[in-house]
Protein backbone atom coordinates (compact mmCIF):
# COMPACT_ATOMS: atom_id res chain seq x y z
CA UNK A 1 0.00 0.00 0.00
CA UNK A 2 1.75 2.76 -1.25
CA UNK A 3 2.00 6.16 1.58
CA UNK A 4 -0.31 8.59 2.26
CA UNK A 5 1.76 11.97 1.64
CA UNK A 6 -1.08 13.83 3.66
CA UNK A 7 -0.87 11.23 6.11
CA UNK A 8 3.30 11.79 6.45
CA UNK A 9 2.52 15.54 6.61
CA UNK A 10 0.61 15.58 9.55
CA UNK A 11 2.77 12.71 11.09
CA UNK A 12 6.32 15.01 10.97
CA UNK A 13 4.39 18.41 12.29
CA UNK A 14 7.06 19.57 13.88
CA UNK A 15 4.18 21.25 16.54
CA UNK A 16 3.51 18.13 17.86
CA UNK A 17 4.42 16.29 21.27
CA UNK A 18 4.50 12.91 21.36
CA UNK A 19 2.80 11.39 24.56
CA UNK A 20 0.52 14.44 25.29
CA UNK A 21 -2.56 13.19 24.10
CA UNK A 22 -3.95 9.86 24.53
CA UNK A 23 -2.73 7.80 21.94
CA UNK A 24 0.14 6.26 23.48
CA UNK A 25 0.34 3.32 21.33
CA UNK A 26 0.75 5.33 18.11
CA UNK A 27 3.28 7.61 19.51
CA UNK A 28 5.49 5.16 21.31
CA UNK A 29 5.73 4.05 17.45
CA UNK A 30 6.87 7.22 17.41
CA UNK A 31 9.46 7.27 19.92
CA UNK A 32 13.01 6.57 19.09
CA UNK A 33 15.05 6.47 22.21
CA UNK A 34 18.20 8.74 21.94
CA UNK A 35 19.98 8.20 25.26
CA UNK A 36 22.83 6.56 23.94
CA UNK A 37 23.63 9.41 21.46
CA UNK A 38 23.11 12.23 24.33
CA UNK A 39 25.91 11.43 27.23
CA UNK A 40 23.07 9.09 29.03
CA UNK A 41 19.89 8.47 30.87
CA UNK A 42 18.59 11.53 31.75
CA UNK A 43 14.91 11.11 32.21
CA UNK A 44 16.21 7.68 34.09
CA UNK A 45 17.94 9.65 36.58
CA UNK A 46 15.10 11.73 37.12
CA UNK A 47 12.55 9.12 37.46
CA UNK A 48 15.26 7.09 39.91
CA UNK A 49 15.79 10.22 42.34
CA UNK A 50 12.18 10.17 42.78
CA UNK A 51 11.46 6.05 42.93
CA UNK A 52 14.39 4.87 44.36
CA UNK A 53 16.80 7.48 46.60
CA UNK A 54 13.51 9.33 48.00
CA UNK A 55 10.03 8.41 47.29
CA UNK A 56 9.26 9.76 50.95
CA UNK A 57 10.78 12.95 51.14
CA UNK A 58 10.17 16.09 48.94
CA UNK A 59 13.05 16.33 45.85
CA UNK A 60 13.29 19.46 43.67
CA UNK A 61 15.06 18.97 40.11
CA UNK A 62 16.08 21.38 37.23
CA UNK A 63 15.40 20.26 33.53
CA UNK A 64 17.00 22.28 30.45
CA UNK A 65 18.12 22.01 26.96
CA UNK A 66 17.54 23.88 23.39
CA UNK A 67 13.92 24.76 23.07
CA UNK A 68 12.47 22.20 20.85
CA UNK A 69 15.28 19.55 21.38
CA UNK A 70 12.87 17.12 22.77
CA UNK A 71 12.41 18.24 26.75
CA UNK A 72 8.42 17.80 26.69
CA UNK A 73 8.42 14.64 24.94
CA UNK A 74 11.15 13.04 27.85
CA UNK A 75 9.04 14.68 30.57
CA UNK A 76 6.36 13.19 29.51
CA UNK A 77 7.29 9.64 29.21
CA UNK A 78 9.00 10.57 32.79
CA UNK A 79 5.26 11.37 33.84
CA UNK A 80 4.56 7.86 32.32
CA UNK A 81 7.16 5.91 33.77
CA UNK A 82 6.39 7.56 37.46
CA UNK A 83 2.57 6.63 37.06
CA UNK A 84 3.61 2.93 36.58
CA UNK A 85 5.71 3.41 39.66
CA UNK A 86 2.57 4.53 41.58
CA UNK A 87 2.49 8.20 41.97
CA UNK A 88 0.17 10.80 41.46
CA UNK A 89 2.02 13.20 38.88
CA UNK A 90 0.39 16.91 37.52
CA UNK A 91 2.54 17.93 34.54
CA UNK A 92 1.22 21.38 32.83
CA UNK A 93 2.25 23.48 30.53
CA UNK A 94 3.23 26.57 32.16
CA UNK A 95 2.36 28.86 29.24
CA UNK A 96 -1.15 28.34 30.24
CA UNK A 97 -0.31 30.88 32.78
CA UNK A 98 2.25 32.52 32.27
CA UNK A 99 3.15 35.59 30.21
CA UNK A 100 6.75 34.87 29.73
CA UNK A 101 8.30 38.16 29.01
CA UNK A 102 6.30 39.76 32.59
CA UNK A 103 7.14 36.90 35.19
CA UNK A 104 7.40 36.60 38.70
CA UNK A 105 7.06 34.06 42.09
CA UNK A 106 3.69 34.54 42.64
CA UNK A 107 2.49 33.22 38.77
CA UNK A 108 4.55 30.41 39.48
CA UNK A 109 2.96 29.21 43.24
CA UNK A 110 -0.63 30.51 42.12
CA UNK A 111 -0.35 28.25 38.58
CA UNK A 112 1.36 24.94 40.66
CA UNK A 113 -1.73 25.44 43.47
CA UNK A 114 -4.23 25.49 40.60
CA UNK A 115 -3.31 22.83 38.72
CA UNK A 116 -2.62 20.65 42.12
CA UNK A 117 -6.01 21.64 43.43
CA UNK A 118 -7.84 20.64 40.21
CA UNK A 119 -6.01 17.41 39.57
CA UNK A 120 -6.90 15.94 43.54
CA UNK A 121 -10.29 17.32 43.36
CA UNK A 122 -11.66 14.33 43.45
CA UNK A 123 -10.04 13.27 46.85
CA UNK A 124 -12.40 15.09 49.25
CA UNK A 125 -9.66 17.26 51.04
CA UNK A 126 -10.72 19.36 54.28
CA UNK A 127 -11.86 22.76 53.01
CA UNK A 128 -8.42 25.01 52.53
CA UNK A 129 -9.20 27.53 54.56
CA UNK A 130 -6.51 29.35 54.83
CA UNK A 131 -5.77 29.63 51.03
CA UNK A 132 -9.39 30.65 50.68
CA UNK A 133 -8.45 33.87 53.02
CA UNK A 134 -5.62 34.46 51.19
CA UNK A 135 -7.51 34.24 47.28
CA UNK A 136 -10.41 35.93 48.83
CA UNK A 137 -8.34 38.88 49.91
CA UNK A 138 -7.13 38.78 46.44
CA UNK A 139 -10.31 38.87 44.84
CA UNK A 140 -11.33 41.88 47.30
CA UNK A 141 -7.87 44.02 46.64
CA UNK A 142 -9.49 43.54 42.95
CA UNK A 143 -12.73 45.70 43.74
CA UNK A 144 -14.67 42.41 43.53
CA UNK A 145 -17.76 41.95 46.43
CA UNK A 146 -17.55 38.67 47.14
CA UNK A 147 -20.78 36.74 48.39
CA UNK A 148 -21.33 33.10 48.68
CA UNK A 149 -24.11 32.56 46.60
CA UNK A 150 -24.82 31.75 43.03
CA UNK A 151 -23.04 35.18 41.58
CA UNK A 152 -20.93 36.52 38.58
CA UNK A 153 -18.14 38.87 39.97
CA UNK A 154 -18.20 42.38 37.84
CA UNK A 155 -14.60 44.41 37.91
CA UNK A 156 -14.81 47.60 39.12
CA UNK A 157 -11.78 48.37 37.98
CA UNK A 158 -10.98 50.35 35.01
CA UNK A 159 -8.93 48.29 32.11
CA UNK A 160 -9.03 45.30 33.92
CA UNK A 161 -11.42 42.49 32.05
CA UNK A 162 -14.36 40.82 33.27
CA UNK A 163 -13.16 37.45 36.25
CA UNK A 164 -16.08 36.04 36.65
CA UNK A 165 -15.70 34.05 39.52
CA UNK A 166 -18.67 32.01 40.60
CA UNK A 167 -19.17 30.47 44.12
CA UNK A 168 -22.55 28.73 45.00
CA UNK A 169 -23.87 28.09 48.51
CA UNK A 170 -22.09 24.97 48.95
CA UNK A 171 -18.99 26.83 49.26
CA UNK A 172 -16.54 28.81 47.14
CA UNK A 173 -14.92 27.03 44.43
CA UNK A 174 -10.67 27.48 45.16
CA UNK A 175 -9.94 25.50 42.07
CA UNK A 176 -12.72 27.45 39.80
CA UNK A 177 -11.72 31.03 41.07
CA UNK A 178 -7.96 29.95 40.79
CA UNK A 179 -8.63 29.34 37.21
CA UNK A 180 -10.07 32.41 36.14
CA UNK A 181 -8.16 34.37 37.69
CA UNK A 182 -4.42 33.04 36.59
CA UNK A 183 -6.30 32.90 33.10
CA UNK A 184 -7.24 36.52 33.44
CA UNK A 185 -4.19 37.72 34.76
CA UNK A 186 -2.01 36.07 31.78
CA UNK A 187 -3.86 38.09 29.80
CA UNK A 188 -3.89 41.59 32.30
CA UNK A 189 -0.70 43.59 33.19
CA UNK A 190 -2.88 45.33 34.98
CA UNK A 191 -4.28 42.27 36.91
CA UNK A 192 -0.86 40.78 37.25
CA UNK A 193 0.53 43.82 39.00
CA UNK A 194 -2.22 43.73 41.22
CA UNK A 195 -2.29 40.32 42.18
CA UNK A 196 1.40 40.37 42.83
CA UNK A 197 1.02 43.25 45.05
CA UNK A 198 -1.24 41.47 47.40
CA UNK A 199 0.36 37.79 47.43
CA UNK A 200 3.99 39.39 47.23
CA UNK A 201 4.11 40.48 50.93
CA UNK A 202 2.67 37.11 52.31
CA UNK A 203 4.20 35.14 49.50
CA UNK A 204 5.75 32.73 52.91
CA UNK A 205 1.82 32.33 54.13
CA UNK A 206 0.89 31.54 50.94
CA UNK A 207 3.75 29.11 50.42
CA UNK A 208 2.64 27.45 53.78
CA UNK A 209 -1.19 27.16 53.60
CA UNK A 210 -0.61 25.36 50.00
CA UNK A 211 1.71 23.23 51.94
CA UNK A 212 -0.32 22.59 54.90
CA UNK A 213 -3.90 22.66 53.32
CA UNK A 214 -3.55 20.98 49.85
CA UNK A 215 0.01 19.17 49.16
CA UNK A 216 0.27 17.30 52.17
CA UNK A 217 -3.02 16.06 52.95
CA UNK A 218 -2.94 15.33 49.50
CA UNK A 219 0.05 13.02 50.08
CA UNK A 220 -2.16 11.69 52.77
CA UNK A 221 -4.91 10.44 50.85
CA UNK A 222 -3.48 9.24 48.12
CA UNK A 223 -0.92 6.76 50.11
CA UNK A 224 -4.14 5.51 51.59
CA UNK A 225 -5.22 5.29 48.24
CA UNK A 226 -2.01 3.20 47.17
CA UNK A 227 -0.07 5.85 45.60
CA UNK A 228 3.51 6.61 46.56
CA UNK A 229 3.49 10.26 46.17
CA UNK A 230 3.00 12.96 44.84
CA UNK A 231 5.12 14.79 41.87
CA UNK A 232 4.75 18.26 40.14
CA UNK A 233 6.42 18.56 36.73
CA UNK A 234 6.39 22.09 35.44
CA UNK A 235 7.14 22.20 31.52
CA UNK A 236 8.15 25.20 29.43
CA UNK A 237 9.58 27.88 32.62
CA UNK A 238 13.00 27.61 30.20
CA UNK A 239 10.72 29.93 27.79
CA UNK A 240 11.03 32.80 30.78
CA UNK A 241 12.74 35.96 28.75
CA UNK A 242 15.59 37.00 29.02
CA UNK A 243 14.58 40.50 29.60
CA UNK A 244 15.07 42.58 32.33
CA UNK A 245 13.30 43.51 35.57
CA UNK A 246 12.93 47.49 36.04
CA UNK A 247 15.54 47.27 38.80
CA UNK A 248 17.73 45.96 35.82
CA UNK A 249 17.90 42.39 37.03
CA UNK A 250 17.40 39.85 34.31
CA UNK A 251 14.09 37.84 34.75
CA UNK A 252 15.41 34.06 34.76
CA UNK A 253 17.98 35.10 37.29
CA UNK A 254 15.72 37.02 39.25
CA UNK A 255 12.82 34.03 39.04
CA UNK A 256 15.22 31.03 39.80
CA UNK A 257 18.23 32.75 41.84
CA UNK A 258 16.95 35.30 43.84
CA UNK A 259 13.49 33.41 44.63
CA UNK A 260 14.50 30.10 43.43
CA UNK A 261 14.59 29.24 47.37
CA UNK A 262 10.69 29.82 47.85
CA UNK A 263 10.30 27.71 44.33
CA UNK A 264 11.79 24.60 46.02
CA UNK A 265 9.58 25.33 49.58
CA UNK A 266 6.29 23.09 48.23
CA UNK A 267 6.61 19.63 49.63
CA UNK A 268 6.31 17.50 46.94
CA UNK A 269 8.33 16.19 44.37
CA UNK A 270 9.17 19.11 41.94
CA UNK A 271 10.43 19.55 38.64
CA UNK A 272 11.06 22.73 36.80
CA UNK A 273 12.31 23.29 33.50
CA UNK A 274 14.94 26.29 33.70
CA UNK A 275 16.23 28.14 30.54
CA UNK A 276 19.37 27.38 29.62
CA UNK A 277 20.95 30.46 29.17
CA UNK A 278 21.59 30.32 33.38
CA UNK A 279 24.25 27.50 32.84
CA UNK A 280 26.06 30.10 31.30
CA UNK A 281 25.51 33.08 33.68
CA UNK A 282 27.29 34.21 36.53
CA UNK A 283 24.86 33.45 39.01
CA UNK A 284 25.05 29.67 37.97
CA UNK A 285 26.64 29.13 41.70
CA UNK A 286 23.77 30.84 43.42
CA UNK A 287 21.68 28.96 41.56
CA UNK A 288 22.72 24.86 42.51
CA UNK A 289 23.16 26.34 46.15
CA UNK A 290 19.33 27.96 46.06
CA UNK A 291 18.03 24.35 44.40
CA UNK A 292 20.56 22.27 45.99
CA UNK A 293 21.42 20.38 42.63
CA UNK A 294 22.90 20.88 39.34
CA UNK A 295 20.50 21.24 36.32
CA UNK A 296 20.07 18.17 34.68
CA UNK A 297 20.52 19.24 30.39
CA UNK A 298 19.09 17.56 27.83
CA UNK A 299 21.95 17.82 24.92
CA UNK A 300 21.54 17.47 21.06
CA UNK A 301 21.83 14.17 19.39
CA UNK A 302 24.84 13.87 18.76
CA UNK A 303 26.23 13.86 14.74
CA UNK A 304 29.35 14.67 14.87
CA UNK A 305 32.25 14.33 17.58
CA UNK A 306 34.77 16.36 18.38
CA UNK A 307 37.37 15.94 15.56
CA UNK A 308 34.24 16.89 13.35
CA UNK A 309 34.46 13.44 11.99
CA UNK A 310 30.36 12.14 11.66
CA UNK A 311 28.98 9.74 14.64
CA UNK A 312 26.97 7.26 12.28
CA UNK A 313 25.27 6.03 15.86
CA UNK A 314 23.39 9.53 15.95
CA UNK A 315 23.01 9.99 12.05
CA UNK A 316 20.93 6.56 12.04
CA UNK A 317 18.87 6.70 15.16
CA UNK A 318 17.58 10.22 13.33
CA UNK A 319 17.12 8.34 10.12
CA UNK A 320 15.59 6.08 12.22
CA UNK A 321 12.81 8.91 13.82
CA UNK A 322 12.67 9.93 10.23
CA UNK A 323 11.18 6.26 9.10
CA UNK A 324 8.73 5.85 11.66
CA UNK A 325 7.03 8.74 10.88
CA UNK A 326 6.33 7.29 8.09
CA UNK A 327 6.48 3.64 8.63
CA UNK A 328 5.67 3.06 12.78
CA UNK A 329 4.22 -0.40 12.04
CA UNK A 330 7.70 -1.51 11.16
CA UNK A 331 10.51 -3.17 12.96
CA UNK A 332 13.93 -0.39 12.52
CA UNK A 333 15.50 -3.20 9.56
CA UNK A 334 12.49 -3.13 7.54
CA UNK A 335 12.37 0.61 7.80
CA UNK A 336 15.52 1.26 6.27
CA UNK A 337 14.82 -0.88 3.54
CA UNK A 338 11.46 1.49 2.66
CA UNK A 339 13.97 4.69 2.23
CA UNK A 340 13.70 5.41 -1.47
CA UNK A 341 10.45 5.05 -0.73
CA UNK A 342 10.74 9.08 0.89
CA UNK A 343 13.95 10.24 -0.56
CA UNK A 344 15.31 9.84 -4.16
CA UNK A 345 18.73 9.05 -2.64
CA UNK A 346 19.58 7.34 0.69
CA UNK A 347 22.38 10.36 1.23
CA UNK A 348 19.58 12.86 1.22
CA UNK A 349 18.42 11.35 4.52
CA UNK A 350 21.65 11.40 6.01
CA UNK A 351 21.81 14.95 5.01
CA UNK A 352 18.20 15.82 6.44
CA UNK A 353 19.51 14.68 9.46
CA UNK A 354 23.04 15.91 9.77
CA UNK A 355 21.86 19.98 9.01
CA UNK A 356 19.54 19.36 11.53
CA UNK A 357 22.32 19.45 13.79
CA UNK A 358 20.48 16.15 16.28
CA UNK A 359 17.74 19.14 16.86
CA UNK A 360 14.86 17.02 16.80
CA UNK A 361 12.14 20.28 16.19
CA UNK A 362 14.14 21.03 13.62
CA UNK A 363 14.53 17.92 11.31
CA UNK A 364 11.11 17.90 11.78
CA UNK A 365 10.74 21.46 10.60
CA UNK A 366 13.09 20.42 7.34
CA UNK A 367 11.23 17.89 6.59
CA UNK A 368 7.76 19.70 7.19
CA UNK A 369 8.94 22.12 4.63
CA UNK A 370 10.42 19.44 2.28
CA UNK A 371 7.18 17.95 1.82
CA UNK A 372 5.10 21.19 1.64
CA UNK A 373 7.43 22.11 -1.26
CA UNK A 374 7.71 19.13 -3.01
CA UNK A 375 4.09 17.77 -2.76
CA UNK A 376 4.80 14.93 -3.93
CA UNK A 377 7.21 11.55 -2.68
CA UNK A 378 10.25 10.49 -2.91
CA UNK A 379 11.46 14.00 -1.78
CA UNK A 380 14.82 15.54 -2.93
CA UNK A 381 18.25 16.00 -2.52
CA UNK A 382 17.76 19.78 -4.53
CA UNK A 383 14.59 20.44 -2.45
CA UNK A 384 16.68 19.66 0.57
CA UNK A 385 18.81 21.96 -0.19
CA UNK A 386 16.65 24.54 -1.02
CA UNK A 387 14.92 24.38 2.44
CA UNK A 388 18.62 24.33 3.62
CA UNK A 389 19.66 27.36 2.02
CA UNK A 390 16.40 29.52 2.73
CA UNK A 391 17.35 28.48 6.70
CA UNK A 392 20.25 29.60 6.39
CA UNK A 393 20.11 33.10 4.85
CA UNK A 394 17.54 33.57 7.84
CA UNK A 395 20.03 32.92 10.35
CA UNK A 396 23.02 34.56 8.69
CA UNK A 397 20.90 38.15 8.66
CA UNK A 398 20.04 37.80 12.42
CA UNK A 399 24.02 37.43 13.04
CA UNK A 400 25.85 40.26 14.30
CA UNK A 401 29.84 40.92 12.97
CA UNK A 402 31.08 40.42 16.24
CA UNK A 403 29.11 36.99 16.50
CA UNK A 404 30.94 35.74 13.90
CA UNK A 405 33.83 36.22 15.55
CA UNK A 406 33.14 34.16 18.31
CA UNK A 407 30.97 31.22 16.61
CA UNK A 408 34.81 31.05 14.70
CA UNK A 409 36.29 30.45 18.47
CA UNK A 410 33.42 27.82 19.39
CA UNK A 411 34.71 25.91 15.77
CA UNK A 412 38.10 26.34 17.23
CA UNK A 413 37.87 24.96 21.00
CA UNK A 414 34.43 23.73 20.78
CA UNK A 415 33.64 25.18 23.77
CA UNK A 416 31.78 28.54 25.35
CA UNK A 417 32.20 31.04 28.03
CA UNK A 418 29.95 33.19 30.14
CA UNK A 419 30.02 35.77 28.40
CA UNK A 420 27.11 37.71 27.03
CA UNK A 421 28.22 37.52 23.37
CA UNK A 422 27.99 33.02 23.94
CA UNK A 423 24.64 33.32 26.19
CA UNK A 424 23.02 34.85 22.95
CA UNK A 425 24.52 32.29 20.56
CA UNK A 426 22.71 29.57 22.83
CA UNK A 427 19.53 31.26 22.62
CA UNK A 428 19.52 32.35 19.62
CA UNK A 429 20.69 28.50 18.46
CA UNK A 430 23.74 29.18 16.52
CA UNK A 431 25.54 26.84 18.59
CA UNK A 432 24.42 23.62 19.99
CA UNK A 433 24.96 21.39 23.23
CA UNK A 434 26.63 18.12 22.61
CA UNK A 435 27.86 15.22 25.35
CA UNK A 436 30.00 12.57 25.44
CA UNK A 437 32.23 10.46 27.71
CA UNK A 438 34.28 13.47 28.54
CA UNK A 439 31.58 15.61 29.15
CA UNK A 440 29.84 18.36 27.35
CA UNK A 441 31.19 20.35 24.16
CA UNK A 442 29.69 22.39 21.59
CA UNK A 443 29.60 23.51 17.82
CA UNK A 444 28.13 26.03 15.70
CA UNK A 445 24.35 25.08 13.92
CA UNK A 446 25.75 22.85 10.89
CA UNK A 447 23.05 24.97 8.86
CA UNK A 448 25.71 27.75 9.23
CA UNK A 449 29.13 25.95 8.31
CA UNK A 450 28.33 26.93 4.77
CA UNK A 451 28.26 30.47 5.39
CA UNK A 452 30.66 32.63 4.13
CA UNK A 453 30.79 35.11 6.52
CA UNK A 454 32.32 32.09 8.81
CA UNK A 455 35.11 31.76 6.60
CA UNK A 456 36.09 35.52 6.54
CA UNK A 457 38.99 36.52 8.68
Amino acid sequence: MPLDLRTFLQATNPGRTLFLKDNPEEDNNYYIDFSSVRGGQIIENLRDNITLLSPDEATCELFTGHIGCGKSTELLRLKAELEREEFHVVYFDSGEYLEYHDVDIADILLAIAHRVIESIERLELEEATGLERLFQGAVKVLQKEFELEEVELKPQIPNVPDVGIKANKKGFSLSFGMGKITAKAKESSELRKKLREYIEPRISNTIEAINQEIIEPAIEKLQQQGKKGLVVIIDNLDRIEDNKKPWGRPQPEYVFVDRGQQLRQLKCHLIYTIPLSLRFSNDYGYLTQRFLTDPNVLPMVSIKLRDGSNYQEGIELLQQMVLARAFPELESNKRLEKITELFDNPKTLELLCFVSGGHIRNLLRFLYDCIRQEKKLPLSGETLKQVIQKKRDQMVLAIEPYEWELLRQVVQSKKVTGDDGYKILIRSMFVYEYRDAEGSWFDINPILEGAEELNRT
